[in-house]
């Protein structure tokens, strides 16, 4: 074997090379490999949309990377790093660094990193076991990262205490002022809890319980990993808390800067495996950030071992097209003032983040001798970054939400009303902000300070149609939201259901503007079709067990169904099995699922109306899962599964939406035997197949259940 090749620039050394892979995905290395040699990385996207694959995605995704993007380095900064896999966070260390060194065990894998990264000429790999190639390794690197690999300290080094002789092993390695940067799995996060496998074994709750001796690899706790620290010496340590985790980070907080009240919003989506939702996530969240535990159970941790960085918080706005990808960021200036300052994260976006400054002056002339204060923005070209003042305050939307919470409805109105106020100032003014939602407004007293104005333009936009989009956007954010009925303010200003659509389509045309084409990681999720599991036993809000005739309604706004957001109607069936649903629908939701129960059934849909009125072909579309329920009768289904569900679809053209819509059900559901559902099913099926008449056995047995139903109820009747 050659002791180094060349694959494009990239050189690969296979000198500590055993001939055996250690480490691999398995076949889908394979697929990777015929990926990156055939395509280039702006073709990556389109591809991840359509092989809709997990691995895929982890590899191949642009957001992998933003882990280390946002630390600063010198271009002449030397740069190790430990477990590289298949570069994704090779390319990007690339470019910010002077030279990097890569390990990684597995040959296969080091090929993909090098055929992707080819045109890198600054990328060594080398390819065998760490603690054989260590010895070999420069002492004088700039910083040395372990992404996603500490929790395999016991394979790389073994030994009685693998992570500290890991880390000690290290940090002979590092120039003076140098910096390790670990990114890791929390072992108490919050997802974890919440009914996530652990990351790497696929087991529940393995992590919370400690691990057994002879697992593959461990995570830690935020005291745990300090506690390997101090152990090595190295107690200059910072904390900072990728979220939802580190592999696709949107978000980055630190101990100097932790999430707000209702920030934390991205939860349920899990794109390895399954999971299962025990308990809403961002509402545990909320409460241990008012307590100020967040940093113990956030779900990953990026530790900087070394001096301190500037950068406190980071915000990733790279799912929308190259014109408008943009990193937000708030760090210490040298005078130890916090600032904010936006990078455009491509060439192309420069022009969107340098015009921000033209926003502000606008924005400024607008509201002069009005009530809105306008957070002050430069240009820095030195940097490449539009800087802006730190503004202390409570944002607009957390001032309502506490009025929310109390059933405080009048405060909830004043403060809506002097919003209303404040945004009606000069309306006419040729200038106008169109995301001037309640989250992007400071309070701090009688001083209401827009922070973020990114989205202004050169033209007119009436008060009251910014009203509804901060409405619209505020109740999307989190259903709760909705016990606050806005039909009398839309009202009050004149907004008609016709408006509403308008509004609707306008928005939907600015999501696309700013998103382009590409599909959102939500819709990549649900194309790779990891379930979200309610255990029954935790479906009510009561501590009873889940009753089999107990109902339960979804809502799909886009995004797919959410657990989460999901509720359980007051209405529950009376002792005919008959219910009256009066389901409150949102305007933007495109489809309602309702789970009649949870066992095999017949259920009969008696009546529907949408805001009153019937339904035709035209009006709605009802789509039963072929899986889950077979039709026995005009109105009747019969259902097999313990899962059964009726889509309501609500997209069609001829249906009257309007801001607060009503789906009205009454509908009469049968438990059956599981035997004796699947035997119906199993008929149904073997009738189809021989194309006989379709007044077959299924009709006569819903119509003898429904019989024998009757003569239930009028035997109980004669009784009492």
């Amino acid at each position: 074997m050659q002791e180094e090749i060349k694959i494009g620039n990239v050189r690969l050394n296979f000198k500590h090379y055993s001939g055996v892979d250690l480490y691999s995905d398995g076949s889908i290395e394979n697929d990777l490999l015929q990926i990156v040699k055939k395509y280039k990385k702006e073709d990556y996207p389109k591809i991840i949309e359509e092989k809709a694959s997990w691995p895929i995605l982890y590899h191949l995704s642009d957001q992998r990377a933003n882990i280390v993007e946002w630390i600063p380095m010198s271009p002449t900064a030397k740069v190790l790093e430990v477990g590289s896999g298949c570069g994704a966070i090779t390319g990007m260390l690339s470019q910010k660094a002077g030279e990097v060194i890569a390990c990684d065990l597995s040959r296969r894998r080091s090929e993909i990193n090098a055929t992707r990264n080819r045109e890198c000429d600054n990328v060594t790999i080398h390819v065998g076991n760490f603690r054989d190639i260590e010895p070999d390794l420069p002492i004088d690197f700039d910083f040395i990262f372990l992404i996603g690999v500490f929790e395999y300290g016991q394979g790389y080094i073994g030994t009685d205490s693998p992570y500290e002789k890991f880390l000690l092993m290290l940090k002979k390695h590092l120039k003076r002022g140098g910096r390790i940067v670990i990114a890791i799995e929390n072992r108490l996060g919050l997802k974890y809890f919440a009914g996530c496998a652990e990351d790497h074994l696929g087991s529940f709750f393995s992590g919370i319980e400690g691990y057994s001796s002879d697992s593959v690899a461990k995570t830690f706790t935020r005291n745990g990993l300090i506690n390997i620290f101090k152990k090595c010496g190295m107690n200059d340590f910072h904390f900072y808390y990728p979220y939802p985790d580190y592999k696709l980070m949107t978000l980055l907080h630190s101990d100097y800067y932790l999430p707000k009240y209702g920030e934390l919003q991205d939860n349920v989506r899990n794109f390895d495996r399954d999971r299962l939702v025990l308990f809403n996530e961002k509402h545990a969240y909320d409460d241990l950030i008012k307590d100020g535990l967040y940093p113990v159970f956030a779900n990953s941790f990026e530790v900087i071992l070394g001096p301190a960085l500037e950068t406190i918080y980071s915000k990733y706005s790279n799912d929308r097209v190259d014109e408008f990808k943009i990193r937000t960021d708030i760090a210490f200036d040298k005078a130890g003032r916090k600032v904010i300052r936006k990078y455009p994260l491509t060439d192309a976006a420069k022009e969107h983040v340098f015009g921000i400054r033209d926003a502000y002056m606008g924005l400024v002339e607008k509201y002069r001798g009005g009530d809105f204060e306008i957070n002050d923005c430069q240009i820095d070209e030195k940097e490449g970054c539009a800087v802006f003042s730190f503004v202390n305050g409570i944002p607009l939307s957390t001032l309502m939400d506490e009025c929310l919470d109390k059933d405080d409805f009048d405060g909830f109105n004043a403060i809506l009303s002097e919003y209303i106020r404040r945004i009606s100032y000069k309306q006419d003014y040729p200038v106008s902000d169109y995301d001037l939602i309640f989250s992007n407004i400071l309070v701090n007293g009688p001083i209401w300070t827009i922070i973020d104005y990114e989205w202004t333009y050169g033209k007119c936009i009436p008060a009251r149609e910014q009203v509804w989009r901060s409405l619209y956007c505020y109740r999307l954010e989190d259903r709760k939201r909705e016990k606050f009925d806005i039909t009398p303010v839309l009202s009050r200003l004149g907004i008609r259901d016709e408006d509403v659509q308008a509004l609707l389509d306008e928005e939907f045309a600015f999501q696309k503007y700013v998103t382009g084409n590409h599909k959102s990681l939500v819709e990549i999720w649900k194309e790779i079709g990891r379930k979200v599991i309610l255990p029954k036993e935790l479906a009510l809000e009561t501590e009873d067990i889940r009753r089999d005739d107990c109902i339960q309604v979804y809502f799909d706004e886009g995004d797919g169904f959410s657990e989460e957001e999901s509720i359980f109607p007051e209405e529950q069936y009376d002792d005919n099995n008959s219910v009256s649903l009066d389901i409150k629908v949102n305007s933007h939701v495109k489809t309602v699922r309702i789970d009649p129960a949870f066992a095999p059934c017949m259920v009969t849909i008696e009546s529907a109306t949408w805001n009153g009125e019937g339904f035709s072909d035209d009006d709605v579309d009802v789509t039963i899962h072929p899986v889950n329920g077979k039709w026995v009768s005009d109105d009747s289904i019969i259902f097999n599964t313990t899962d059964p569900n009726i889509e309501f679809g609500l997209t069609s053209d001829h249906l009257n939406v309007q801001d607060r819509n009503h789906l009205c059900l009454k509908m009469i559901m049968t438990l059956l035997p599981e035997k004796a559902a699947n035997a119906v099913v199993d008929s149904l099926e073997s009738t189809e197949t021989e194309n006989t008449h379709k007044e077959n056995i299924l009709t006569k047995i819903s119509r003898k259940i429904a019989q024998k139903r009757d003569e239930i109820y009028y035997r109980d009747e004669e009784e009492e």
